[in-house]
C-alpha cells in the first residue's frame, strides 16, 4: 500500500486531485477534520491544550473556542510554536492509526491531505508528496466562490499563506490545477496516481 501525500495553498483545487484517488480506492486522510476531531474528543490533548493555554480556549460546554486559540497564537511565535508541538504529536499518531486500518482492510492507497504536510512532519511518512498549485487570480475566485468571501478577504487569506512555489519545490510531483475545466487535471491525477500505486 503507498502513502501519498497531498498538499498545496488553498484554492488550489486539492479536493479533486483526492477525488480521483478515492475513485482508484484509495483512503482520504483530511488532517484538518482529524485535528477537529480531536479538539473535541481526544481527552489528553484537550488536557494539554487548557494547559498551555488556559480554560478561556474552552466554552461552557467543553467545546474549543478557534478564535480565542487564534488570538492567542497569532501574535506570539512561541505560543504558535507550543501549539503545533502539541497538535501534531496527536495528528500524526491519528494519522498512523487510519494507515495501518487502511492497510488491514487491503486498500491501495492513503492520500495524508495536510496543509502543514511539510511542517508537521507528515511527509516524512509517506512514499511520495505531491503538490496542488494553481494561479493566485485562479486562486481568488474559487475561495470566493467556495466561502462566500469579499475578493479582499480572499487575497488575505491566500497572502497569509505559503506560495504554490513554496509546495511545489518541496514536493516530489507537481499537479497544476489551472483550468476551467477539471477532467485535465483528474487525468494528469489518475495517470501519476496510478503510476505511483503500482510502482515498487
Amino acid at each position: 500500500m503507498k502513502v501519498i501525500g497531498i498538499t498545496g495553498p488553498t484554492g488550489a483545487g486539492k479536493t479533486t486531485v483526492l477525488n480521483v484517488l478515492a475513485g482508484l480506492g484509495g483512503v482520504i486522510l483530511d488532517c484538518d477534520a482529524l485535528y477537529h476531531d480531536l479538539t473535541e474528543h481526544c481527552e489528553p490533548m484537550r488536557r494539554e491544550l487548557r494547559e498551555r493555554f488556559g480554560d478561556g480556549i474552552f466554552d461552557g460546554e467543553g467545546h474549543l473556542l478557534r478564535k480565542a486559540l487564534g488570538a492567542v497564537v497569532f501574535d506570539d511565535a512561541d505560543a504558535l510554536a507550543d501549539l503545533n508541538a502539541i497538535t501534531h504529536r496527536y495528528v500524526f499518531q491519528a494519522v498512523e492509526e487510519a494507515i495501518a486500518a487502511a492497510e488491514a482492510e487491503g486498500k491501495p492507497a492513503v492520500a495524508v491531505d495536510a496543509i502543514a504536510l511539510l511542517e508537521s512532519g507528515l511527509g516524512e511518512i509517506c512514499h511520495k508528496t505531491v503538490a496542488v498549485v494553481a494561479d493566485d487570480e485562479v486562486r481568488v475566485r474559487r475561495i470566493m466562490a467556495r466561502d462566500g468571501i469579499s475578493e479582499e478577504y480572499a487575497r488575505l487569506r491566500i497572502s497569509a499563506q505559503k506560495s504554490g512555489q513554496y509546495f511545489a519545490e518541496r514536493c516530489d510531483h507537481t499537479l497544476r490545477n489551472d483550468g476551467a475545466d477539471p477532467s485535465i487535471v483528474e487525468q494528469q491525477a489518475k495517470a501519476l496516481f496510478e503510476a505511483l500505486i503500482h510502482s515498487n
